[in-house]
């Protein structure tokens, strides 16, 4: 069995049963949506595809909050009447993976992963786990999350986690630069379809990417708090080269996690130093664009880095005017910058010292 597999972006089209009006859990309408757009771009027959080895991985931070909160509100107010009979249907993170499944007719191995913000990229980790083992042809691997609520907003915010500047929403998350104070709030989904090689080379698939590493491993250090150093987030980082037999040198962009937090971006600075040294790779972040989607977060990124190696374009970072001193980071502003190279790392890191790293080639 090779040890990489082909993954493919979302696609502009939509397949099967999209006429469904059976209520489904919050996290699980973005992945729905997003997977049919993705099986359809990877363009296999779902019809004859071999069911029992097509699998699902779905990474989620947290279960459905609003939910929660809507039905707590029904049960304070004394009136259990009133709390929907689909309120644990909607709130369990499994079930996004089992709509998703039922609606493809994926019946292969079915889970969830949660490792916080590191969710998404640790669902195509364990999913191209499953497809060098041998136990499936073809995986979704998912990140969805549905956490908007006034619950998640007022917690984030006693946490001081949360960016303060309401009166410029557009210029709050500021990946990597000085002046960052907080995150904002994203959600959705994203799901790449990744296949053995030589199952997808005898199908004519179309290859958008090759998944070539995946590294994972925890700090060991805070609840909330990453390592100041970095520790966790290097090991992982070493983990997906050495698992790609590449060396730093070999990275052509890093699509850092930057969540726009003082610590955060700090402690993943530090790590990337500790890593690529004077050779720092082109750096960019997403979430100066679309916030922080949680659990989604790592396979929205998986996404976007696979995207800027196909069309051969580092994305600049939103609203970043200038780094911290000791930063030292390549960090595209301004303007996109061609990528000299093939290949991309896309990093995740969440609560608890979870740290999950990806990493990508193209021809």
């Amino acid at each position: 069995m090779p040890s990489s597999s082909p993954g493919r972006k979302r696609a502009r089209t939509s397949p099967r049963r999209r006429g469904r009006t059976r209520p489904v859990a919050c996290p699980a309408r973005g992945a729905l949506a997003a997977a049919r757009r993705a099986v359809a771009d990877a363009a296999p027959d779902t019809g004859t595809w071999p069911a029992e080895r097509v699998g699902v991985v779905l990474g989620v931070g947290s279960s459905s909050l609003s939910t929660y909160v809507t039905e707590f509100c029904h049960l304070g107010a004394d009136r259990p009447e009133r709390v929907s009979p689909l309120a644990l249907p909607r709130s369990v993170p499994s079930m996004a993976a089992g709509e998703v499944a039922t609606d493809l007719g994926a019946q292969g191995p079915n889970f969830t992963t949660s490792s916080a913000c590191a969710s998404g990229a640790t669902a195509i980790g364990v999913a191209w786990d499953l497809l060098r083992s041998g136990t499936c042809d073809i995986v979704l691997a998912d990140g969805s999350e549905s956490a908007r609520s006034r619950m998640t907003a007022t917690c984030f915010t006693r946490m001081r986690a949360l960016s303060r500047r309401r009166e410029h929403p557009q210029l709050a998350s500021r990946p990597f630069d000085a002046a960052r104070d907080g995150f904002v709030l994203g959600e959705g989904a994203a799901v790449l379809v990744l296949e053995r090689f030589a199952h997808a080379r005898a199908r004519g698939a179309p290859v958008q990417a090759v998944l070539r590493g995946y590294g994972a491993g925890a700090d060991a250090h805070h609840p909330v708090v990453p390592h100041p150093h970095g520790h966790g987030a290097v090991r992982a980082i070493h983990a997906a080269l050495e698992d790609a037999a590449c060396e730093p040198g070999d990275v052509s962009l890093v699509n850092a996690h930057g969540t726009s937090t003082p610590l955060n971006d700090a402690a993943e600075a530090a790590a990337l130093n500790r890593v690529f040294g004077a050779d720092m790779p082109p750096v960019t972040a997403a979430k100066g664009v679309i916030g922080h989607a949680l659990g989604a977060a790592g396979a929205i990124q998986a996404a976007y880095t696979v995207l800027a190696l196909r069309r051969r374009t580092v994305p600049p970072v939103a609203n970043f005017e200038g780094q911290d001193g000791d930063h030292k980071l390549d960090v595209v502003a301004g303007q996109p910058r061609p990528v000299v190279g093939n290949t991309g790392l896309s990093c995740s890191f969440g609560f608890g010292g979870q740290n999950a790293v990806l990493l990508f080639t193209t021809d």
